[in-house]
């Protein structure tokens, strides 16, 4: 590698705050470019380039991934109705691609259910009723989770944990986990931090909605119980949890390395060129009911931060800043991971700052000598 390209990213690590403990990683065409990590993971301990840490909902395109793989493996694709597979599922003409979308209406039950009680989870669903249809749609931050599951477990009698540790992670070796996270690996695992708000700092109206108890925003984040501190999320509990809407622990490397997977360009990948381009084709946009603010997704990704990729790309933040992304067409893959958390669960000022500098004409020359 060219040291070029090392400059630009350690000014990129440096730019997004590295000293705070973080990790970047970036891919291209099967080949990792580069991983750099700097701070601590933990009191006393380096990040290394290896260093776990839970990603929140940077989880949920692989458990999208997973999904739609299955779904390929029965001949079928994202336009098949819901309730083709889960009949008392409360709107079965909802096609697996707008669930997985989030135009289902489902973001908030008529009762709460423990995280790591599925049955519990499925009961809730079919409970409730929807509070919207296609074509609008809201992010589902935890019901996500379960929804997937469930989906899952009709057509494959595994859940996204089970199927992703058997078909995704162990073959590929990849420093991603959803449930199944290794005992011996729990003294490297980055203890994440609290976000530290501003005083005084205006809030938007998301979170005046978030912090309305009642409200139809605090209940999509709280509908689903269990793991939502970041103090929750530094116990091995969590890191085994593997809910498919927040339980993944990874490495940047890892993360990133998903989703040259998931583009094919790693050997081995089990994904269909299919799953990709599903998850690279739009499926809603404009206001979202829950966030409060414009959004688009594809089938279990995010199209943030569109501004930067005119040419397409599609990702998925996770609460606190992580974030993984690529660009298909130039087999670019990128991740960020870090302990420090920032307000919010879209993509935030820190990695905002590291696209733009990942996107800028110096580093794509950088990527034109690397070799």
């Amino acid at each position: 590698m060219k040291s070029r390209l090392q400059a630009v990213l350690v000014q990129a690590a440096a730019e997004v705050g590295a000293g705070q403990g973080c990790s970047v990683s970036v891919w291209q065409h099967g080949c990792e470019l580069c991983t750099l990590c700097s701070g601590e993971a933990r009191p006393g301990m380096a990040w290394q380039p290896g260093t776990p840490v839970p990603v929140f909902s940077a989880t949920k395109p692989a458990a999208a991934a997973c999904l739609l793989q299955a779904l390929y493996d029965c001949c079928r694709g994202p336009e098949l109705e819901v309730g083709d597979i889960w009949p008392a599922f409360p709107l079965p003409r909802l096609t697996v691609g707008q669930l997985l979308s989030h135009q289902g209406g489902l973001a908030a039950l008529a009762c709460p259910a423990p995280i790591d009680d599925l049955a519990a989870c499925r009961h809730a669903i079919e409970q409730s009723r929807p509070q919207w249809g296609p074509p609008q749609h809201g992010y589902h931050p935890q019901t996500f989770g379960p929804l997937v599951d469930i989906l899952m477990l009709e057509l494959t009698g595994m859940r996204v944990a089970d199927y992703w540790e058997q078909r995704v992670r162990r073959p590929l070796e990849l420093e991603f986990y959803i449930g199944h996270f290794p005992a011996e690996l729990e003294p490297t695992v980055a203890l994440l931090q609290a976000p530290r708000m501003r005083p005084g700092a205006p809030r938007s109206e998301f979170l005046n909605a978030y912090y309305r108890q009642g409200s139809s925003v605090n209940r999509a984040f709280h509908s689903i119980q269990g793991y939502e501190s970041p103090r929750e999320m530094n116990t091995p509990a969590a890191h085994c949890c593997g809910s498919p809407a927040k339980g993944g622990v990874a490495s940047a490397r890892g993360l990133a390395g998903f989703y040259q997977a998931l583009l094919g360009l790693l050997p081995g990948s089990p994904f269909a060129p299919d799953v990709a381009e599903w998850m690279n084709t739009p499926q809603c946009a404009g206001t979202d009911l829950t966030l409060l603010r414009h959004t688009a997704f594809t089938c279990g990704a995010m199209c943030e931060p569109a501004d930067f990729f005119p040419g397409g790309g599609f990702g998925h933040a996770g609460a606190g800043g992580s974030h993984g992304f690529c660009v298909p067409a130039e087999g670019l893959s990128f991740a960020y991971v870090m302990r420090d958390m920032e307000p919010g669960v879209l993509p935030g000022p820190r990695v905002r700052r590291l696209i733009s500098i990942l996107t800028t004409a110096d580093f794509k020359l950088a990527f034109s000598d690397r070799l």
